[in-house]
Order: structure tokens, then C-alpha cells, then sequence
């Protein structure tokens, strides 16, 4: 079996339990070397084949699943965060399908939660954000033309921008031509949950600028929106006395 394993944010500990269960059954663990903590692999047993897929093109890496799965070995393919975002993973999983390797799936701790733990916001305020939108800027990795920055931006909702850090200039400007002010609240968050975590809360015409003065290019998260710096907000209803709810009725 191949289990692809979300290895969470970064720190160590918010990898979930069945994460780690899989870690420490494996008799092969390919990991995403640039980004996964490798403080994850001392959990490995001894023994363990590990490989790091940085190096590896993707038929080197179906190459060691499949000749672990000739010898009978559980595999571990290690990614950052949640698999499910940004992780590469339909590609393997298609190439698994065709030779008759099975394979699941384990969730983890998405970095865009780690962003918002570290700002301690909460990205879907009532009365200002009931949505959030998750993309990334278009690099050498294209991006459909329907999903562009400025059409998300209309929105005004909650952003979160993957994989851009290094594009803040170009990124600022087209989040303003799609409706964004320019002292709309923004957010850098610099390897979220790590020991050197870096944050910084500003405008959005400021992200170039203090991104600059972190000497942050890349392994960020933007976070774009008002709920960055709330002015006010919404009281929840679950919580609101005179709500009632299937629980409890409202007084």
C-alpha cells in the first residue's frame, strides 16, 4: 500500500496521529525534501528506505512505489501540508491506478491554517468574510484564465495566496486593479508553525515593501482581507441568546 501522508504546516507536532502511525510502519518514505520538516523522519523506523523527491522526477519516484510494492514494503509519499493543495498528487495516483498499486489518502494540517493560527484571525467573520478563496499567481505553472487574481479580488471575501511570495509587486497591483483598496489589510506569513516563523500584518500597497525589509522571497502565505484587521464585526448566532438552535431555545 502507498499511503500519501499530509506531514502538516511544519512544526513537528500538528502532523495528525494517523500521519505519524503511517510514518512509523514504513519501510519506504519519499518526502517533499524542500518543504516537509526532516525532523519527521526521526520518527521513521530503523531501516527505513527514505528517499527526497526534490531530487526525483516523477517517474523515479513511481519507480521506488512500485518496487516496494513488488517486495511487499508499506509506503509513505510525504507531503507538506495537505496533500490536497498545490501537492501533485492526481498524477501519481493515475500512474498507481494503472499498475495496479493501491494507494489512500491521509489528510494534514494545511499551511493556510497555520497562517491564520499565527494571526490568530479568523477567516470567516460574520459581517465581513463568509468565504475565503484559495489560489496562487500564475508562475511557470500556468493558471486557467478564469481563476485570475483580479476576478477573485472582486469578491472582497477572504484570500489566501499560495506559492506568490516572490511576485509580491505584480501580485499587490493586480489584487487593486481587481477591487481590492490599497489599504486593505494584508498579511505575510513566513513558514507558518516553524521555529523561525516570521509574520507581518500591513496594507496591501505595503506587502511589496515590508516583504523586502524580511528579505522574504518565498515559502509564504499572503493573506489578504479585512478579517487581517477587523474594524468590526458580526456577533455569531449559535452563541446568541435569542437564537434558538436544536439544543437550546432562545430567550
Amino acid at each position: 500500500m502507498v499511503h500519501f501522508v499530509g506531514a502538516g504546516p511544519g512544526a513537528v507536532d500538528l502532523i495528525t496521529l494517523r500521519g505519524e502511525k503511517f510514518i512509523r510502519e514504513a519501510d519506504v518514505i519519499i518526502y517533499a525534501g524542500s518543504l516537509v520538516n526532516p525532523g519527521l523522519l526521526q520518527k521513521a523506523k530503523q531501516g527505513c528506505e527514505i528517499y527526497n523527491s526534490a531530487k526525483m522526477t516523477l517517474e523515479e519516484v513511481i519507480s521506488v512505489m512500485e518496487r516496494a510494492h513488488k517486495n511487499g514494503q508499506e509506503v509513505v509519499r510525504l507531503h507538506t501540508g495537505d496533500a490536497s493543495l498545490y501537492g501533485a498528487i492526481r498524477e501519481q495516483m493515475d500512474i498507481l491506478e494503472e499498475k495496479n498499486i493501491p494507494y489512500d489518502s491521509c489528510p494534514g494540517v494545511s499551511s493556510f491554517c497555520a497562517g491564520a493560527a499565527a494571526l490568530n484571525l479568523e477567516y470567516t467573520l460574520p459581517e465581513v468574510s463568509q468565504s475565503l478563496i484559495i489560489t496562487r499567481m500564475a508562475g511557470r505553472t500556468k493558471v486557467p484564465e478564469k481563476e485570475s487574481i483580479e476576478s477573485f479580488a472582486a469578491h472582497h471575501c477572504s484570500m489566501v495566496i499560495f506559492l506568490s511570495a516572490g511576485m509580491l509587486e505584480e501580485l499587490s497591483k493586480k489584487l487593486v486593479a481587481g477591487g481590492y483598496s490599497p489599504d486593505t489589510p494584508a498579511a505575510i506569513v513566513y513558514k507558518a508553525s516553524w521555529e523561525d516563523e516570521k509574520k507581518i500584518v500591513c496594507t496591501l500597497e505595503k506587502l511589496p515593501e515590508k516583504a523586502r525589509e524580511m528579505n522574504i522571497t518565498k515559502t509564504a502565505l499572503i493573506i489578504v482581507g479585512d478579517v487581517v484587521s477587523p474594524l468590526s464585526y458580526g456577533r455569531s448566532k449559535l452563541y446568541d441568546p435569542k437564537f434558538t438552535t436544536e439544543y437550546r431555545k432562545g430567550k
